[in-house]
């Protein structure tokens, strides 16, 4: 829960491993449950398949030691100053942690045992036992941080909700889901406990011991509210205040297809899908400027055009799959009216680009992936790689529009209230209220998948 201010380094191979969102189940996206690791004699660390151990059982080899520090810092430095930086973060480390019988352990002081490697989506798979009145927690991208505390009335933090257990988002606004655990898992000093961690994006899912403590919740960008959540960070051992000891610290990094799968599936209540991914049944306009292939809806090379549905929506939720080649442009078409430029006619055009190639590196930032096209601009660097398949949610509700990539929160806005506009541009589409839901193509092959629209009112 406490966060301090400062950095250092130690040595030992950075990793995080996180889970799903319910009782593991026994197939699907959430299957990821593999066999208790194991400890066996000293030194002797056995992960489970598909993970790789972050602790050796022998020494802090791939590790660093760190305060709580915007890790923004640490990359901007030269790849010699952070070097230094590590080097120099030793010193502290060698005072307060050391290993005894393959066990991690530190004395509740100094810096936080922190990975040299940076990671994105993982599984994390950690046990911790600690002592009474002790505060720890692990902190994931850099982040603080999935709390482990004293539950009990004598720890001395009922007041800050430690009677509610540990495991939460404890450094998530008041009230945010995830920042209080579900239930409390805690075992009683003296015995180890569980923690086994899946994130994707921002979305977090937290098991302790067994029981879901945090359920897809949104770990927020503690160092600045307004953006997501960093798309990759160290973890970190957070501890102060009592002797904490860990054991079996495995991570396994979740490739992007399962990802996407793990989005896809939660929440995935009262969609219906709108592409049949054999044909234009249920479209309209220039299809013909575009193909089926594979199940995919794809712009061909050298055409455009908007196609839209036949049915019109109010206020939706759109869920889809987005591949974008090389310099790939194209857009979603939101409310649109069934002629004309949908970034002006409609409400907006939702971006499609592939946002890092060296054709649009000085765009203005209202026209990069995600934004609101000449109005609003998206958080960067959320948008995976040319070529791989990308899941975004986006969601339509009266004026406002949310924008959910790879599940990070990209774009938050409200079109009502924007008066500025890309080369003084005007949008007078911005404000309906409904619409077609479609795609902008601008001559490049992008291609989607597993379209499905939830209304959220009747609709036309």
């Amino acid at each position: 829960m406490h966060v301090r201010t400062l950095v250092a380094a130690a040595t030992v191979a950075g990793a995080i491993f996180l889970v799903s969102a319910a009782p593991p189940p026994s197939t699907g996206p959430y299957a990821q449950v593999s066999p208790p690791p194991s400890t066996g004699p000293y030194g002797q660390v056995s992960p489970p398949q598909g993970f790789t151990a972050l602790f050796n059982g022998k020494d802090l080899s791939g590790w660093h030691g760190a305060d709580t520090q915007d890790p923004r810092k640490i990359w901007a430095l030269s790849d010699e100053e952070r070097a230094k930086t590590f080097a120099a973060s030793l010193e502290d480390i060698k005072k307060h942690w050391s290993v005894e019988n393959g066990e991690l352990v530190n004395d509740g002081r100094g810096l936080y045992l922190t990975t040299d490697k940076d990671y994105g989506d993982i599984e994390l798979l950690v046990e911790y036992k600690t002592v009474a009145k002790a505060d720890s927690g692990v902190y994931l991208r850099g982040t603080p941080q999935v709390q482990i505390w004293d539950y009990t009335e004598a720890g001395g933090k009922w007041n800050i909700g430690a009677a509610k257990g540990s495991g939460g988002l404890w450094n998530n606004s008041a009230g945010a889901p995830g920042k209080d655990p579900l239930v409390l898992a805690d075992k009683p000093f003296g015995q180890w406990n569980s923690l086994r961690i899946l994130q994707v994006g921002a979305r977090t899912t937290v098991y302790l011991n067994d029981k879901l403590v945090v359920d897809h919740a949104i770990m927020e960008n503690y160092w600045d509210r307004k953006v997501p959540l960093f798309p990759k960070g160290p973890i970190q051992l957070q501890t102060h205040g009592g002797e904490i000891r860990w054991r079996n610290i495995f991570v396994r990094e979740i490739p992007p297809d399962e990802a996407n799968a793990i989005l896809a599936r939660k929440g995935d209540e009262g969609f219906t899908p709108v592409f049949n991914g054999k044909d234009f049944d249920g479209w309209a306009g220039p299809v013909d400027n575009y193909k089926v292939q594979d199940g995919t809806l794809m712009c061909k090379p050298g055409k455009g055009g908007t196609i839209y549905t036949r049915q019109e929506y109010g206020d939706f939720v759109a869920r889809l799959e987005i591949l974008i080649p090389p310099a790939g442009n194209n857009g979603l078409a939101l409310r649109y009216p069934g002629q004309g430029d949908t970034a002006y006619t409609g409400m907006c055009e939702l971006q499609v680009l592939d946002s890092e190639h060296e054709e649009y590196a000085k765009l203005d930032a209202r026209q990069y992936h995600g934004s609101a096209y000449g109005m609003v601009a998206a958080a960067r660097g959320y948008l995976r790689p040319a070529g791989q398949w990308n899941f975004q949610e986006v969601t339509v509700k009266g004026s406002t529009l949310k924008v959910e990539l790879n599940g990070s929160v990209v774009l938050n806005c409200d079109l009502s209230k924007v008066t500025e506009f890309l080369a003084n541009h005007p949008h007078p589409g911005k404000d309906r209220t409904t619409g077609y839901f479609g795609f902008a193509g601008h001559s490049d092959p992008v291609q989607f998948r597993t379209i499905r629209i939830k209304r959220l009112e009747a609709g036309p």
